[in-house]
């Protein structure tokens, strides 16, 4: 990098395809309290906050590989010392030597979002002022005028709301049990055993997952979340269920699974942007013969492969999420394992509360522990950060132990 580069008065990073940081200039070096060598040739996860971990593989990759740039995009960066430093993020995709890098120019933004936020927030209390003081006047002029005919009218529509409520109940718990019906037992013999766990933050989940035999050797595993919360989400991942249900059991490999999911939500919204949904989803196609592992991550959060010596390996993300993007090319990929290993899958539900590293360090220091004690860890930390955690998400992960 050349000397003016280097001390410009902006950030200035290079990311590989696989978010690896390639280049990084002393000015942001600098603004986030790193070390060149404590940054480069690691993936830029480790210097960006969990929400823009997530746009950075929901929005930025994808937008940058299909366009080729990116301008004005805003995220939030984490400095060494845990701050969020928040950056207008400019972009391009370039071809150095046949490898494709994205160049990226980060501006810091901490004056300009501290005036913003004041301006914008004097402004919204004069009109939430304003709105109120009007809605009282009109309120008040309203009662006084049909007091007698609205308390008769509020007892009936009271008594509607209540017969509705206990109906609405009724209906959500019966779709609640039969959502968790739809989903698989846990499996173990001499092969494989698998462990779930799934949790709602609401009566429905979007979250869905699905583990199958496909024959004496070939298993498939799958886990996805539709975007959102609720009866909308539920009723989307229970369409995707039957289908890769039926695609999973016949044997079909990651790159038709995907890509027929894929087909199935474009289908299903093609005439209704406003009710589009899209979703994270990774499947893996796992032979105990061959001991051989085929995958695709796509937009999900990377799973987590550990060998029998303790040594982790983060599945990245390659594609973007199903049903984002029309004509999207699922690529496989594909690793040996040795007998021992372990496999974690989870949705970002999991990862919010407990952060992300820590998921990684309860796999890694209870490693010679049984698949349910595993799970009960990875439960009881759940439930201690929920006591300080807002809880908004559903929250799902698979276990998988290779014998």
């Amino acid at each position: 990098m050349d000397e003016q580069l280097n001390e410009a008065p902006c950030g200035f990073l290079t990311l590989s395809d696989e978010g690896i940081i390639v280049s990084i200039n002393q000015t942001l070096l600098k603004l986030l309290g790193y070390r060149l060598d404590q940054l480069l040739g690691q993936n830029i996860n480790c210097i960006l906050s969990v929400p823009a971990q997530m746009f950075y593989q929901l929005y930025f990759f994808p937008l940058v590989k299909v366009e080729k740039q990116v301008e004005e995009m805003y995220i939030s960066l984490l400095s060494k010392m845990d701050e969020e430093i928040p950056v207008l993020l400019n972009a391009r995709r370039s071809d150095h030597e046949g490898v494709p890098l994205n160049e990226c120019v980060l501006m810091p933004m901490h004056k300009r979002n501290e005036f913003e936020n004041e301006l914008l927030k004097t402004k919204k209390e004069a009109e939430e002022a304003l709105a109120a003081k009007n809605k009282a006047n009109a309120e008040l002029e309203i009662v006084l005028q049909t007091l007698q005919k609205k308390q008769e009218e509020l007892l009936d529509l009271n008594q509607q709301n209540q017969k509705y409520k206990i109906d609405t109940e009724k209906e959500l718990e019966l779709a609640r049990k039969i959502q968790e019906t739809s989903l698989t037992a846990p499996i173990q013999n001499e092969h494989l055993e698998v462990e779930s766990f799934y949790k709602a933050s609401s009566d429905l989940s979007g979250d869905m997952y699905g583990f199958y035999q496909i024959d004496s050797h070939r298993y498939g595993i799958i886990i996805l979340d539709v975007m959102g919360h609720g009866i909308s989400s539920a009723l989307v991942s229970m369409s995707l269920h039957s289908l890769f249900q039926r695609l999973i059991s016949i044997g079909f490999s990651p790159e038709i699974v995907m890509k027929e999911l894929d087909h199935h939500l474009h289908d299903l919204f093609q005439n209704n942007d406003e009710a589009r949904h899209y979703c994270t989803a990774i499947y893996f196609l796992i032979d105990t013969n061959k001991q051989e592992i085929e995958y695709i991550n796509s937009g999900h959060p990377p799973a987590f492969w550990q060998d029998p010596n303790g040594i982790q390996h983060e599945l990245f993300s390659m594609t973007p999420p199903v049903g984002l993007i029309e004509g999207i090319k699922f690529k496989t990929n594909t690793f040996t394992y040795t007998k021992g290993g372990r496999l974690l899958l989870y949705t970002d539900g999991v990862t919010d509360p407990l952060g992300f590293n820590h998921l990684q360090s309860i796999l890694k220091e209870n490693q010679k522990d049984s698949l349910a004690e595993l799970k009960d860890r990875i439960l009881k930390s759940l439930h201690h950060k929920e006591h300080t955690y807002h809880k908004n998400d559903d929250q799902c992960f698979i276990l998988v132990d290779f014998k």
